[in-house]
């Protein structure tokens, strides 16, 4: 199967070179973005193209504020501070992530609780939060107070893996009953929709990465989208090292983070987000010619769940055992095509196995079988 996989792969992008699993193409007006920054010398966090990117996101998702910010990581751990996250706070989110979203949580002085995935969306699971919440924890006046270790539940932190919309009702239901705040980590998933709608617009804040293998790239940035107008101006202001806007005079009111976006990559972004559209409808192609190719057999594409329409971010394929797997990704190494297991899921990492975690059948299933396949925007587009 590995074999006619490849042959396969190497037909979809019509090349016998390398192929990795995501690369960024550049296709629009980005170049000539760029070189006007450069040209107005203003390259650095102050620009017209910074501003527009925000408002041009913001649009797109169609959010109240979009802050720019320089890195996905970033964003999520800015979005963390806004909504209330504390030390000694646990924020519960899935262990079937990358690092950079528990992360967030330890620098914002918090803990990860890690529960399971669903099936459904490989993204946080509302029965899994719903059995932590009511097994382990109790609301009081204080909020809700996980009752072994006495701290305070904080936040919930779903991650839309590859793309593909966690059950935002069912989440966001939770999270009304135990006042908790959600945070959506929508690194993967700009494009997406639950419903209808774009992800990362449910929660009081969402974040986007854009990373150069994510769906659009600024080289290097993120975003936080903000639901209250309120919260974006405030947090933009917290971005932005809290400075009061002078003339000359240099005062913060706050202890501000310093997370602006250049704006060379604001430029870039600009350029990518006016085809965002068109790489959506070129990966969606490239996920139903995937899905084609397994139909019928013991591999189980990752398909986007009923209730969403997915970017397909990363296209993704459950393999029959754990030696499949691993046979896929050294045959595919060897032939110059580039595969990816899941991440290794947190609670296996040292500085995460001491979080308080409840059953991860599906998490420790996933990393054990899925493989990720080369998913880049085709360069016929």
């Amino acid at each position: 199967m590995h074999q006619h996989l490849f042959e396969f792969i190497r037909e979809l992008y019509q090349t016998k070179d390398f192929i990795p699993l995501h690369a960024p193409r550049f296709v629009g007006q980005e170049s000539a973005y760029v070189q006007h920054t450069l040209d107005s010398t203003f390259v650095s966090s102050v620009g017209a193209y910074v501003d527009r990117f925000e408002a041009d996101l913001a649009s797109y998702c169609k959010v109240s504020k979009a802050v720019a910010v320089m890195n996905g990581t970033a964003a999520l751990q800015a979005a963390l501070y806004a909504a209330g996250v504390i030390n000694n706070d646990l924020v519960v989110t899935q262990s079937f992530t990358f690092v950079a979203t528990c992360n967030a949580i330890h620098w914002s002085g918090a803990e990860p609780v890690f529960v399971d995935v669903s099936e459904l969306s490989l993204g946080l699971c509302p029965k899994s939060l719903a059995d932590f919440l009511q097994q382990q924890c109790e609301l009081t006046e204080k909020g809700c107070i996980h009752i072994k270790s006495q701290r305070r539940v904080r936040a919930v932190v779903p991650m839309h893996t590859f793309g593909h919309p966690v059950q935002l009702d069912e989440l966001m239901l939770l999270c009304q009953q135990w006042q908790l705040v959600l945070v959506e980590d929508a690194a993967e998933s700009l494009g997406s929709l639950y419903k209808g709608r774009h992800t990362g617009t449910f929660g009081r804040f969402g974040t986007l990465s854009f990373n150069g293998n994510k769906i659009i790239t600024t080289g290097g940035g993120g975003m936080v989208l903000c639901a209250d107008a309120n919260d974006g101006m405030a947090l933009k202001h917290l971005t932005t090292t809290a400075k009061i806007p002078h003339s000359y005079e240099f005062v913060h009111d706050d202890y501000g983070f310093n997370y602006r976006m250049p704006n060379l990559n604001a430029a870039l972004g600009c350029g990518q987000l006016e085809q965002l559209d068109g790489f959506i409808a070129d990966k969606r192609e490239i996920a139903a010619l995937y899905q084609d190719f397994f139909a019928g057999s013991e591999f189980r594409c990752i398909k986007e769940p009923t209730y969403a329409r997915s970017n397909y971010w990363l296209n993704a394929v459950i393999c029959p055992s754990a030696e499949v797997k691993t046979q896929w990704l050294e045959s595919a190494a060897e032939q110059g095509i580039m595969l990816r297991p899941a991440w290794r899921p947190m609670h296996q990492l040292a500085i995460y196995q001491h979080c308080i975690r409840t059953k991860l059948a599906v998490t420790e299933h996933l990393a054990e079988h899925l493989v990720n396949l080369p998913s880049s925007v085709r360069e016929t587009l």
